[in-house]
């Protein structure tokens, strides 16, 4: 069944996934939730696709909660409250966890659970005018649900500061924070993503998905068990059809297959 809160778009090895829902500035509510966990999911079992693109329909990349869905809220008990919270921490995890490539292309504001969106992607590229905030001390709730992404992202110093503050701050914060990685004026924020595309599709396929869930495997690691795991890792890799693939490729000084 079509997603009724994203528009996805495919171009060759690349989709193209906008949230939805400009008419309320791209918030986030249970149905959105559901549609871009499976949607990842799904994305992310495609063999042909290499590369997500993520970002908005309208002025805003994401606002954070939509008002009504924190309406219905209210009225939930605690243990409703936990599984509507573990149900986007799932949503943050696929994405997070997704072994293609993500960019997020922010084009405009993005605030609370849109923070948590930035920081599950792997490249994120944000238009100059955008704000960025963690709004939510602001209602008596917390960035609880994508602290767990965040936090790892900007370190506890800047968490201290914007999780407690609420402040709205620039895409120039935001890269110096680890959020952003790129910053373009909007008629250029396009190209910015389609020459970040390029360069990923130069690469392995099955490189990539495994250099992405070697990073988080390294950092929890011990320093003589990760020296192990990543021994035998690329033993693994340097074996593999990609590897003698790439290796060959090398040293003949041709194009390796996955290159067109």
């Amino acid at each position: 069944m079509e997603p009724t809160t994203l528009k996805i778009v495919r171009t060759g090895a690349v989709a193209t996934v906008s949230l939805n829902r400009p008419e309320v500035r791209n918030a986030f509510d249970d149905v959105l939730i559901g549609e871009l966990t499976t949607l990842f999911a799904e994305l992310g079992a495609e063999p042909a696709v290499r590369v997500i693109v993520l970002t908005g329909e309208g002025p805003v990349f994401c606002a954070g909660a939509d008002v009504n869905w924190m309406k219905r809220s209210i009225a939930y008990t605690q243990e409703q409250n936990k599984s509507d919270a573990l149900r986007m921490s799932a949503m943050f995890r696929t994405i997070d966890e997704c072994p293609k490539a993500v960019i997020g292309r922010v084009n405009g504001t993005c605030f609370g659970g849109g923070m948590g969106l930035i920081s599950c992607c792997d490249v994120v590229v944000s238009v100059d005018s955008a704000q960025f905030a963690f709004t939510e001390v602001k209602l008596g709730i917390v960035p609880a649900v994508i602290s767990a992404y965040v936090a790892p992202k900007i370190g506890a110093a800047a968490a201290r500061r914007y999780f407690l503050t609420a402040e709205v701050f620039g895409p120039e914060e935001a890269r110096r924070l680890g959020l952003v990685h790129e910053i373009s004026p909007a008629g250029g924020l396009d190209a910015k993503v389609v020459g970040i595309t390029a360069a990923i599709l130069k690469n392995g396929p099955a490189a990539v998905a495994t250099a992405k869930s070697l990073i988080p495997q390294v950092l929890s690691k011990s320093r003589p068990d990760a020296i192990e795991y990543t021994a035998s890792l690329i033993s693994k890799v340097r074996t593999s059809p990609e590897g003698q693939e790439g290796l060959g490729a090398f040293l003949e000084k041709r194009k390796p297959t996955w290159i067109p």
